[in-house]
């Protein structure tokens, strides 16, 4: 019969952190199996030392690299690969003589592990257990004595060697955060939690409960001093200190069409990271409630009070997000912030857009590609500018034979500008043009039609709704399912 393989949790480093079912099944094992670089020192068998005797037989797994440049034709992986592979086959040799065999790992086996690329290997062909351990993210957070994740943060967990913006665009996004394998990694690190606003929060933790074990904000660590064995902890903010500064800021953020699928990393930290958001109630309530924010709703009517307000409030060194609907630039708050902002009184400032899925870019992604040529996007709304001035502007764009996105086309009190817009356009466009019709995309009541130009029915089009309205190139295609497609080509036509 063939033996057994453990995959055997040690914890974070301190023995007395050890399962007591991992130091069973050291106990029971015939052969103890660890990871070592070429130096041969086995972190995993310093942990579980006096639980390992003279009749083990010891089966030390040697690197063959580590961070050191590598001769062999697949680089680092290939060479990494060809060792996983080689180890895996050293152990078989036991299991398949009868031995009962423990692979050694610090922390949990299964978690960034080397235990893992052997079971991968071995779990099909072997009686396998693994013996879970005390994580260095538990580890750490015990150690800092501070909650990590509470009620409904989320808590990612990252390694240092991902790509600079890959970490700055995840550090961004989510509420708390580890960030595993610093060493040679730290400066990358530090400016991605810098770039993204948390630097000031998160700590640093060293050698969690091993010997050498050293804890401070990270902002203050001497880049040279890092090892392999730390990490970085932005814990909870359920109940942090709000952060003393000189100076606040506004930033201006789209969240998109509706909820928090249509929101970007960057626009989903810079609202983590506010101290107050302001804006219309309805877009405020896209955005989940965070301790120790300050929410700031007001009616829609009220953009130039609700800028000022945001102003005042960064000039009390308050961290302000203008929560705005879609893109911020398109028809929205961006235009009202900066344009208040341009006042001498809040020169000093500093206002920043970040922008946002546009509801045109969403309901055209929903019918298909209709944008996929020169397009122009106009307002129907006269509450801002005269009828004449958008019925000039809808004739100038239909001779150009330019597909339409119109924007804020009726309303309770606005009930007839769809009707003349659509009398108008007929004047340029043959009837059988495509519009579509696209409500309250990515909301609970989507509703994505595409229609012709003189079946339009102003009274189906309200507030929630965006019309596109096709060139003479658009097409329309009933697909094998019977959806109906719109797009417009690319190319256009030389005569």
């Amino acid at each position: 019969m063939s033996g057994k393989l453990y995959g055997v949790g040690l914890g974070p480093g301190d023995p007395s952190l050890m399962t007591v079912r991992a130091v069973e099944v050291i106990a029971e094992a015939d052969v103890i199996a660890y990871h070592s670089a070429r130096h041969g020192r086995s972190i995993a068998r310093s942990i579980a030392a006096k639980h390992i005797r003279a009749d083990h037989i010891e089966e030390k797994l040697v690197y063959p690299v580590t961070t050191e440049t590598t001769d062999h034709p697949g680089g680092y992986q290939g060479a990494m690969d060809d060792f996983y592979a080689e180890a895996s086959e050293r152990l078989a040799a036991h299991l398949d003589a009868g031995r009962t065999v423990a692979v050694l790992a610090e922390g949990d086996p299964l978690f960034y592990g080397s235990y893992m690329h052997m079971h991968k290997r071995l779990v099909g062909r072997y009686d396998t257990e693994v013996i879970p351990g005390v994580t260095s993210v538990s580890a750490a957070a015990a150690r800092l004595g501070t909650p990590l994740a509470e009620g409904e943060e989320v808590l990612t967990i990252l390694p240092g060697t991902l790509p600079e913006e890959e970490l700055t665009a995840r550090l961004a996004a989510t509420d708390v955060a580890v960030v595993m394998k610093l060493g040679r990694t730290f400066p990358k690190v530090r400016r991605a939690l810098e770039s993204s606003g948390r630097l000031e929060q998160t700590r640093y933790v060293e050698r969690a409960t091993m010997g050498g074990e050293r804890l401070a904000e990270l902002a203050d660590v001497d880049p040279e001093s890092v090892p392999y064995f730390s990490v970085a902890v932005l814990p909870s903010q359920v109940d942090a200190e709000p952060v003393a500064r000189e100076r606040g800021e506004v930033v201006v953020v789209g969240t998109g069409p509706a909820g928090p699928l249509w929101l970007t990393p960057e626009s989903r930290g810079a609202l983590a990271a506010a101290d107050d958001l302001v804006g219309y109630t309805t877009y405020l309530d896209r955005v989940p409630v965070r301790a120790g924010q300050q929410r700031h709703g007001s009616d829609n009517r009220v953009e130039s009070e609700r800028a000022e307000f945001a102003l005042q409030l960064a000039q009390r060194g308050r961290r302000v997000a203008v929560v705005s609907g879609g893109d911020p630039g398109v028809f929205a708050m961006a235009t009202a912030v900066l344009e208040v902002a341009s006042e001498k009184e809040y020169a000093d400032v500093p206002v920043r857009v970040l922008p946002g899925v546009t509801a045109a870019n969403a309901a055209a992604a929903r019918a298909g590609a209709p944008l996929g040529h020169d397009y122009a996007t106009l307002s129907l709304s006269d509450r801002l500018k005269p009828w004449e001035v958008i019925a000039e502007r809808l004739r100038a764009a239909a001779s150009a034979d330019l597909v339409l996105a119109l924007y804020n086309p009726g309303s309770r009190s606005r009930t007839w500008q769809v009707g003349k817009a659509r009398d108008l356009l007929l004047e340029y466009r043959d009837a059988q043009t495509p519009v579509v019709v696209a409500r309250d995309v990515g909301g609970p009541g989507e509703q994505v039609r595409i229609v012709r130009l003189g079946e339009l029915v102003p009274e189906e089009v309200d507030m929630r709704t965006i019309l596109l309205v096709g060139s003479t190139q658009t097409r329309v295609v009933r697909r094998g399912g019977g959806e109906e497609i719109a797009w417009t080509p690319r190319r256009y036509p030389e005569d």
